[in-house]
């Protein structure tokens, strides 16, 4: 879905989030499993992709960074973690080759150019998918869209559950974004007000200078649940998706040679959400759920 597009969103916001993550996973991932927020499926489920052959595989080295919590971080022990990280392992176990299964920390700047010079075998760090990236390299399946959502104050009178509720107040969105085109393109009857930065947006529906607000999903599911939003706002309508204005979601970037191992990623992406175990992690880090 998506670093290089979603890391101006999210890095700043969620850098001091992870340290709080890793200390709460497990007590949130409890309460969450009676919720159990549902993560939708990206695979048909009467889809099966064979599983390659990988006897011959001497090593699988997946590359991360730890700049992009809650999906890649290093926790209060210094351990490597996140969603992308449990999701190689995973993958590993999935594959029958977690004896043969690395996963590494780089710079993000770097992950590019260490894929390209064999330094790894497979980046899984929320790339965003770009034609120029498509020349290079190949991408598995996506395995995650991160969708905009809308939050609303919930002192506003709105009368209502869809974004039809809205027309005629205020709802404010962060000026040069996705998000910003995206309620434009979708919600051409909504009064859009902008703000600059996502910390006055979140300020202004705090105070209510605005009734709602449309953003990254991301974002707005751990305000809304931090102390930050001093219980203000909740979730509103959606989820809403779009390939043109929020990408392909989040794949594993891999080499143009590597086309078995690339099938094999597809195949236990595909049996991970069907046999539920993508399910498990998405709600070890988003508990209150996206969607």
């Amino acid at each position: 879905m998506m670093q290089s597009k979603l890391a101006s969103l999210t890095q700043k916001a969620f850098l001091a989030f992870g340290l709080f993550l890793a200390a709460l996973v497990s007590s949130l991932a409890a309460s969450a499993q009676q919720a159990a927020p549902s993560l939708p499926l990206l695979f048909d489920a009467r889809e099966r992709l064979a599983r390659p052959d990988l006897s011959s595989l001497v090593r699988l080295r997946f590359l991360t960074s730890v700049d992009f919590p809650p999906f890649n971080f290093t926790d209060q022990n210094g351990k490597l973690s996140g969603f992308n990280v449990d999701l190689a392992r995973e993958i590993c176990s999935e594959l029958e080759i977690s004896d043969k299964c690395q996963i590494q920390a780089i710079p993000f700047a770097d992950l590019k150019d260490a894929l390209a010079a064999s330094q790894g075998d497979a980046v899984i760090a929320g790339l965003a998918v770009t034609p120029e990236l498509r020349r290079q390299f190949v991408f598995s399946r996506p395995y995650l869209m991160l969708p905009a959502r809308f939050v609303r104050n919930l002192a506003a009178p709105v009368d209502g559950k869809t974004a039809a509720a809205l027309a005629g107040r205020p709802v404010g969105v962060v000026k040069g974004t996705v998000h910003e085109a995206m309620l434009a393109a979708f919600f051409p009857a909504l009064k859009a007000q902008t703000f600059d930065t996502k910390d006055a947006l979140l300020a202004a529906l705090k105070e209510r200078k605005v009734d709602a607000a449309f953003a990254d999903a991301l974002q707005l599911s751990f305000w809304v649940s931090s102390p930050a939003s001093e219980k203000c706002c909740a979730l509103f309508d959606g989820p809403y998706l779009s390939e043109h204005f929020l990408g392909e979601g989040m794949t594993i970037m891999l080499r143009q040679k590597d086309s078995v191992l690339t099938s094999a990623i597809d195949h236990a992406l595909a049996t991970l959400s069907r046999n539920g175990r993508l399910q498990e992690i998405y709600l070890r880090y988003f508990p209150y759920g996206l969607y």
